[in-house]
């Protein structure tokens, strides 16, 4: 037994009244077709059939080669889209599932129930359906005196009896690869724009006496389908609840959900609290006991255990275990902070690696630095590190003290157990044991009990 799946995505979505094609919308941090591709990636090993049309150009280039694209050059309806796909497929698969990329929040499991159930149906589809009291426009679900599904009625062309019905047509379905091949040139055009629809294949198989399963869902939110902004939020909204949710079954503490944001690829250890307004992004990784936020933006970093992180971004980073950073700290691309470091407020590292039980004073700058273990960096201090050609690397070795407001002119290296005296402009390497005061800093071989004349401002 092989799945196919096609992807349908080249509706322009005008009503999203954006420059954007609609499907290179993001929710949660990834736009809607690659969501959908990964979905489809979950269900078989074959490559998945996206077709594209408004904004191809854009879709193909974010999904790249994780998917085969064909185009629907004329939008001309589902049923059309659909054909187009026809020749890539035909005696590749047993069935076709086929589902939209703007139904961000479809589930995989509810894919392979549909695919399950197709598998024990003598006729070529199964489909999923949805009850729900707000139509939002869905075709309706018409069934026979058996309860077989006998067709789908556009919400258009109800009855106002059919009207009335609230099992919905939520546009996923699995068909039986060689009836839907062989019956898709038997759909004719409708409507003003004489549009091929693939829900007339339901009433095509009915005419058949060939039964049509329709499974009901049991989770609303899943067939949330995008078509305006508002659309857009909602499913940003059920997204994050659904998340959050998880993540609370697993023993993380999230003390609003409501302002949490999280990511599906984060990844957060037992007894972390998560604090309101925070936002987790990407493939992200927080330990155990942790405190992260309130008002923290983590995004493709790693925290180790026990880190506690307040009013902070970090970006690209790895913080290992005990770490300390904020609030109004900044750890960009490259940060690297070791076991137990503290990282006062309005502090900002870069490409740097901060080691053990280093603090480092607020309101200072450490870029393209390798700071050693229990080195006290004093407020206001900077390493400046660009030359305005090339960037320059600042050393500086165990049991350094570099006092308060020292700049530290790349390359320069502080060797171990040295110091800087506070707002020295350091331009010269300073040898173990020895002290560099003023501007420029001379150097000053330490006494045994140096004056205390290099404050750290902590």
């Amino acid at each position: 037994m092989s799945i196919s799946v096609v992807i349908l995505a080249a509706g322009q979505g005008t009503r999203m009244k954006s420059n954007i094609a609609k499907v290179m919308h993001p929710v949660g941090g990834k736009p809607m077709v690659i969501r959908a591709v990964e979905t489809a990636a979950r269900l078989s090993h074959q490559t998945p059939i996206v077709v594209v049309g408004h904004g191809a150009e854009a879709v193909q280039s974010a999904v790249g080669g994780r998917a085969q694209f064909v185009i629907q050059a004329q939008q001309q309806g589902t049923g059309h889209a659909v054909m187009q796909a026809d020749s890539a497929l035909r005696g590749k698969a047993d069935y076709i599932a086929v589902f939209y990329a703007d139904m961000p929040l479809l589930r995989s499991a509810s894919l392979q129930r549909l695919i399950d159930a197709q598998l024990d149906n003598r006729g070529p589809i199964t489909l999923l359906t949805i009850v729900a009291q707000d139509p939002r426009g869905f075709g309706r679900i018409v069934r026979g005196s058996d309860g077989s599904v006998i067709s789908i009625v556009e919400e258009a062309d109800c009855t106002p009896d059919q009207l009335l019905i609230r099992e919905l047509n939520a546009g996923v379905y699995v068909f039986r690869a060689d009836w839907l091949w062989d019956n898709l040139a038997h759909l004719t055009p409708k409507g003003s724009k004489n549009e091929y629809y693939l829900t007339d294949m339901i009433q095509l198989a009915a005419s058949q006496a060939l039964p049509i399963v329709g499974l009901e869902s049991d989770d609303s939110d899943e067939v949330i389908g995008v078509n305006t902004l508002v659309h857009l939020s909602e499913a940003e909204t059920a997204l994050r609840q659904r998340v959050n949710r998880g993540w609370m079954l697993e023993g993380v503490t999230i003390i609003d959900p409501a302002t949490t944001y999280i990511h599906e690829d984060v990844r957060i250890g037992k007894d972390s609290v998560i604090q309101p307004n925070t936002h987790l992004q990407g493939k992200t990784l927080i330990g155990s006991q942790c405190n992260i936020g309130p008002n923290s933006i983590i995004r493709e970093s790693t925290l180790g255990s026990s880190c506690t992180v307040t009013g902070s971004v970090i970006e690209n980073a790895i913080l290992e275990n005990h770490v300390e950073i904020g609030p109004f700290a900044h750890l960009r691309a490259g940060a690297y902070l070791a076991d137990n470091v503290h990282m006062g407020n309005f502090g900002e590292v870069k490409n740097s690696r901060l080691g053990p039980g280093t603090r480092m004073g607020h309101f200072s700058y450490i870029g393209d630095a390798n700071i050693g273990a229990e080195v006290n960096i004093g407020a206001g201090t900077v390493t400046v590190n660009f030359d305005g050609v090339n960037k320059n690397k600042t050393i500086v070795g165990d049991n350094a003290f570099i006092g308060s407001d020292t700049m530290l002119i790349a390359p320069v290296t502080v060797e171990q157990n040295a110091r800087t005296a506070a707002g020295s402009v350091v331009t010269r390497d300073v040898p173990e044991g020895h002290i560099a005061i003023g501007v420029p800093a001379r150097l000053r071989q330490l006494n045994p009990s140096p004056e205390n004349e290099n404050g750290s401002g902590e």
